[in-house]
């Protein structure tokens, strides 16, 4: 009953909050951005909705995961950025408005890219013969809910009450950090004699995704030529995802546990891999500085 309570309300109507959160950050420079620099945005959209897929799926076959673990892994390479990769953006003197740039683009594609490629997914690593499915349409269609008509609702919000609005939104963002390492508290909590069978089965894949994303999106755009600002929001926002849409992914729309342990590890990992990456950024900046 506990579980159902987590998976199919508190999980859902908690990320709604957030996708709210991120509506009324929302300021028109953010959408300018898309225009103003749309070699920047295209390269972040091209690693986040591609790349990043298939450094996971990659990973997966190399380490020979089990199939659950394997699409639970595809589930948080294919969740959009969120409140966090805009926060370590910002931590690393980042570009913080192409980072909320991409985080609102990839967010919007997300409801329709995801349920397409995790379908494709589930059928390649578990087989039509499964008790878990995923409806593509209707998961479209709840995506779209609790994601794309918040963050509508989230923008105008801020139009109407624009005061109130930026009260609001310091608050969304640290509800949004701290809900979900509440989340990862209370599942290490409840599964306390599992945790080192998690780690087993999913924490070498999680670590080696966030790591090779995060120097992989930077490297792609340093290597096309954009800032090094420019790059450490690519960074970010290529290695660091919205876990809670994963853990509404695995755990509410298709309602399997075992999909929800890479995103578990994830969630864990990525605060420390990055930091690291982060003050691997701030000595490799100043060394081309000097």
């Amino acid at each position: 009953m506990q579980a159902d309570i987590l998976t199919k309300l508190i999980l859902p109507g908690s990320l709604f909050l957030i996708m709210f959160g991120i509506g009324i950050s929302l300021k028109l420079l953010d959408f300018k951005n898309i225009f103003k620099y749309p070699k920047a945005v295209a390269i972040g959209i091209f690693a986040q909705m591609l790349l990043l897929p298939a450094i996971a799926f990659t990973i997966a076959m190399a380490l020979q995961l089990p199939a659950e673990i394997a699409v639970g892994l595809i589930i948080i390479a294919l969740a959009p950025g969120g409140v966090t990769s805009n926060m370590f953006t910002y931590l690393f003197k980042g570009d913080v408005s192409l980072s909320i740039s991409l985080t609102v683009l990839v967010s919007l594609i997300t409801p329709f890219s995801l349920p397409l490629i995790v379908a494709l997914s589930m059928n390649y690593f578990i087989g039509s013969h499964t008790a878990f499915s995923l409806p593509i349409v209707k998961t479209t269609i709840q995506l779209l809910v609790i994601t794309i008509i918040p963050v509508i609702l989230g923008m105008l919000f801020l139009r109407r009450w624009q005061q109130l609005a930026q009260k609001i939104e310091v608050i969304l963002k640290w509800f949004s950090l701290v809900f979900l390492m509440l989340i990862i508290v209370l599942i290490i909590i409840k599964n306390a004699d599992s945790m080192a069978s998690f780690f087993a089965q999913a924490g070498l894949a999680t670590l080696l995704l966030n790591f090779i994303s995060l120097v992989v999106g930077y490297q792609l755009a340093k290597l096309t030529k954009l800032s090094h600002a420019q790059a450490v929001s690519i960074g970010f926002e290529v290695g660091i995802q919205n876990g809670t849409l994963a853990l509404v992914v695995a755990g509410t729309l298709i309602g399997n546990n075992i999909m929800m342990i890479p995103t578990i590890t994830y969630s864990l990992i990525m605060f420390f891999s990055g930091s690291l990456f982060g003050w691997w950024l701030h000595k490799y900046a100043k060394t081309k500085e000097v």
